[in-house]
Formats: structure tokens, sequence, C-alpha cells
């Protein structure tokens, strides 16, 4: 068993929050980012940080320098970078389940970190098996696979469904991935109906074999093999789980393990990576390890003053304590990264959604907010309205990308190339510019000089330049990729992981269970029978009600 984690102090029961909360109360909601720009000409490079593949620019953030004096006061009095080290040496700081917390080590070089046996030879399998697959890739012999199908949830599905559209442009080209989590029917009928069986692979992602929605669907897959022809379930479908007996009972003869270390929605770098590794293959896999590893040192090993994670989780806490913003827009300007606020959704909303700390005492403090967005442009015409002019300040993070994922593309001629470089300029273009309009805004005065004489002709011009006003003064960071390659994705994910785990060392909670997600799962298992025979005894009158309409046809 791995040793006790170090005592720390919640931030609240320390003399850093009183002095921030006071700073926060007097200054915090008062401070407008022009005059910081005004006063501060080297705000810029003061609030400019690095770290592998990833430049984040924490200017336009609703802070000033006594605020970081304060936060790092804070962080050092909660013993922060004890607590880093507590999780990066297997200390036991999932208390709730007994258990380290050493997703870093799936990614730590051979010989590296904590279990580091198991984890290779576990990898070395894998890839082997990966790189086997993909040698008869796209050919049109029985058993040769063109189309893999990812059945997973939550921890299972979200990675591997933001990765492979992320490093398209380093998937093998003779292979379709497909990705199924929902146990409406028509998530896996809609796949299905693309598929043959005899190129088709079906991956089953469930470490214990008996999620609800995974076998559900894992089932219906086999079903549907079987009656379209399918031979050889044990080729044709892999799982990886540590139920080795479970799948073996279901057909399955190749599964790949992982550990009770390896949290669901940090298992993107375990087996749970295998259709990740099929689509990039052995030595792009590995580079994407490296790159989260580059991020893992970068986080071990920097000072508190120059350390990404530690900054951006201090912001989060700075943010939703100091300022009371409960919400964050997250809008990546890059398509690939279209699926990556649902990521962080999970990642970020399942952890620290706690509202008891490790010690069952209920917090006094709000914890994590609603993390969302979408990839830019499409924000722009959707929700970006309310973020400009709305009652509520949403702070904005912002993805840039400065080399497009479509540059080295074999199919595009140059002259199409030419113009999807001009494209690229124009979305760059329009992620700055949104961070732009958020800080400065547009005055009623300024509104008003615009007005074409005739604009609004029934309307008073006041109303109209009133309708025009920006209040800006609104909140944004951008983080800045070179390119998305599996090296820089790594880093980037990684990034994201550590200042989860910031924000929550600091709020006192654990980041590391999710037992909000089970009370709903035991009581669906208790439902599903009445729904077959009515059976509505004991039930609250709502849901009764409710079996007894779904139950009538026309009950609607």
């Amino acid at each position: 068993m791995s040793s006790a984690p170090s005592r720390a102090p919640r931030c609240d029961q320390t003399v850093a929050w009183q002095a921030l909360m006071g700073h926060a109360q007097a200054h915090g909601r008062s401070m407008d980012l022009r005059a910081l720009f005004a006063d501060d000409p080297q705000r810029v490079q003061r609030l400019g940080l690095a770290a592998p593949e990833v430049f984040a620019d924490l200017s336009r953030a609703h802070w000033d320098m006594a605020t970081h004096k304060h936060l790092l006061d804070l962080a050092r009095e909660c013993r922060l970078e004890a607590q880093r080290d507590d999780m990066l040496r297997g200390a036991c700081i999932n208390g709730t389940e007994g258990r380290q917390v050493l997703h870093t080590a799936l990614r730590a070089p051979q010989g590296q970190g904590p279990h580091s046996q198991a984890v290779h030879e576990v990898l070395e399998a894998m890839l082997a098996y990966v790189e086997g697959v993909r040698a008869r890739a796209g050919g049109t012999q029985p058993g040769d696979i063109r189309d893999v199908v990812n059945i997973g949830i939550g921890g299972s599905d979200l990675g591997p469904q933001m990765v492979v559209p992320a490093l398209e442009a380093f998937v093998h080209p003779g292979l379709n991935f497909h990705f199924v989590s929902n146990v409406d029917g028509q998530d896996l009928a809609s796949v299905l109906r693309k598929l043959r069986p005899e190129h088709t692979l079906f991956i089953i992602a469930s470490k214990t074999f008996t999620t609800q929605e995974t076998m559900a669907n894992a089932h219906a897959a086999r079903q549907w093999f079987v009656e379209h022809g399918g031979h050889d379930v044990a080729h044709h479908f892999v799982a990886t789980t540590t139920n080795v007996e479970g799948a073996r009972a279901f057909g399955i003869s190749t599964t790949f393990g992982f550990w009770d270390w390896v949290g669901g929605r940090f298992s993107m770098w375990s087996s749970i990576g295998l259709p990740i590794a099929l689509a990039l293959g052995a030595e792009q896999f590995r580079a994407m390890l490296a790159g989260a590893h580059a991020m893992d040192q970068h986080f071990a090993q920097a000072p508190l003053e120059s350390n990404l994670p530690m900054w951006l989780g201090l912001l989060d806490v700075w943010y939703r304590n100091g300022l009371g913003y409960s919400s964050r827009c997250v809008s990546p300007y890059h398509h690939g990264l279209r699926r990556l606020p649902a990521y962080l959704q999970q990642l970020v909303m399942e952890s620290n959604g706690k509202s008891v700390d490790m010690a069952g005492q209920s917090l006094p403090y709000a914890t994590c907010g609603v993390w969302w967005g979408e990839p830019g442009t499409n924000g722009q015409h959707a929700f970006f309205q309310m973020l400009h002019q709305g009652t509520d300040v949403i702070p904005v993070e912002f993805l840039l990308v400065r080399r497009p994922s479509h540059r080295d593309a074999a199919h595009l001629s140059p002259a199409l190339k030419a113009l999807l470089d001009e494209q690229h300029d124009k979305l760059l273009a329009n992620g700055l510019a949104q961070a732009q309009a958020l800080m400065w805004g547009k005055s009623t005065e300024q509104a008003r000089t615009e007005l074409a004489p005739t604009a609004g002709a029934d309307v008073p011009p006041e109303v109209i330049a009133r309708h025009r006003t920006f209040p800006g003064n609104r909140p944004s960071t951008t983080l800045l990729l070179d390119e998305v390659t599996p090296h820089a994705l790594g880093a980037l994910v990684a990034l994201y992981e550590h200042r989860t785990f910031v924000a929550g060392a600091l709020w006192g909670i654990n980041s590391f269970d999710q037992w909000g997600v089970e009370l709903g799962k035991a009581m669906c298992k208790e439902l599903l029978p009445r729904m077959a025979d009515g059976d509505v005894r004991d039930l609250d009158p709502a849901t009764a009600a409710m079996i007894c309409r779904l139950r009538t046809p026309g009950g609607a």
C-alpha cells in the first residue's frame, strides 16, 4: 500500500485565503482590463507563460500583480507543491476509494515512475497488436479491417473520441473510426448500417466489463455481427478490460487491461487509448505519451512562479471564489479540437463537482463551475452574443493553432492549399478579434458616431446606439499551439489534467472519485424491471405516473 498523503490545510483555513477574499472585495470586482493595460506597459510580458508545446497569454484575465501575490501565498500555505508531489510519487490521495492516482505513470518512459514494468508490458502488447491490424488495414480480404467501432461511455469514450478527429492528419488512411456510447439504440444502429462485418473491428471498452450502457451496445453489436454473416467473434472483437473472464464468456480472447489507479477520465493514456493507437500507429501514440510526459515534467519541476498548470488552476479558484464566475467557455479555433469542450466537461466537472471536503465536511464556498463551449467560428454565430452583451460575465478560453492541419494533406492541390491557408488566417483573425472585442467593447458614444444617417428610421438613434454598445472588460485567456500533433495534443491534455488537480487540491476535495455518477445508475437498475412489468408500488408519484404513461400507447 502506498504511503499516506501529506497534511495540508483547506484553502479557507489559511491566512492567505482571508487576504485573497479581502482583496477580491476591495479591488477584484472593480478591476478594468483597459486600465490594467494602461497602468502596466509590461503586462503582456509579465503574464505570458510557456510550457511544453503551449504558450499561454494570461494578460486579459481579471487579475493584477497583487492578486498574483495573494494566490502564490495561498498555494504555499496550502502546501500545493507537496500535494502535487504526493500524487506523482503514488501516495494514496484518492482516500474515499483507497487508491493511488497515477495516470502520469502511463506516459513515463520505461524504467521511470511507479509500476513501470506492468505499464510497459501492456503498452508493448497493445502496440504489437495495433501494428498487426494496421498492416492489413484497408485490404479487401476477409479479416482485413476497414472500420473500427469503439463501444464505451464516459472516460472510455470521450478521450478517444476527442483525440482521433483532432489528429486526423495522422490517421491511417485505410481505417474509419466510429464511437458508440449512448444506450439509445439509434447511436449504434446509425453506425452499423455503414459497416460490413468481415471488415469491422469492435473494441469493447469497460474496466469491469459490466458497464450497463456499454454491455447493452456490445451485445447488440455481436447480434448484428452474427446476423449479417460474421464469423470469428474472437478476431473481430477486442476488449480493454480487467475482467478477462467476462470478456472470454462474451467470445473475446484478446484483452488489454489497466489498473484501479487509473480513473476513467484520465485513462486515454492506457489501453483505453487502443482506438487512438490504431488510428495513429505505435510511433505517434508514443509521441502523444511523450508530449504528456513533457508536461508532467514541467508540472513537477517548474517553480510556482512559472508553472503553467499551477497558474491556470489558481486562476480557476480566483475566478470561482474571488470573483464569483460560475461558468467557463472553451472555444478552440481548430476544427479538429471540436470535441475538446465535451472532453473537458467530464475531466473538470466530474473531478471537481464536489460539495464536501476530504473529511466529509460540507464546504462553505463554491467549487467547480460549468465548463462548456464550441469551436470557433461556429460559436460566434451562436452564443457569443451573450458573452459580449449578456448580464453574466463568462471568462472565455481561446485555443489558437499557428499551423493548419491541412498543410500537408496529399489530396489537396497547391492552389486549394493556398485558399485554405487564407481561410486559416481568417480563422486566427476571428479568434484574436473576439478576445480583443471582449476586452475593449464599444462605448455608446462610439456606437452613436458609427450610425448611418438612415439607420433605424423608426427607432431613435440613441436607442440604436445603446443596442450597439458593448460593455467590454470581459476576461479571456489564450492558449497557443504551434500545430496539433500527437506530441502537442498530449501536452495540452496533460496541462488540463494538472490544472484540474490544482483547483481541487486548493478546495480540499477529492478530484478522483465520482460517487455522484453512481446513485442514478443504481436507481436505473431498480427501475428497469418495472418498465417491463409495470410494477410501480413504493415509487414516488411522479416516477410512477411517468412509467404508466410510457407503458400506455399514445400516452404522451
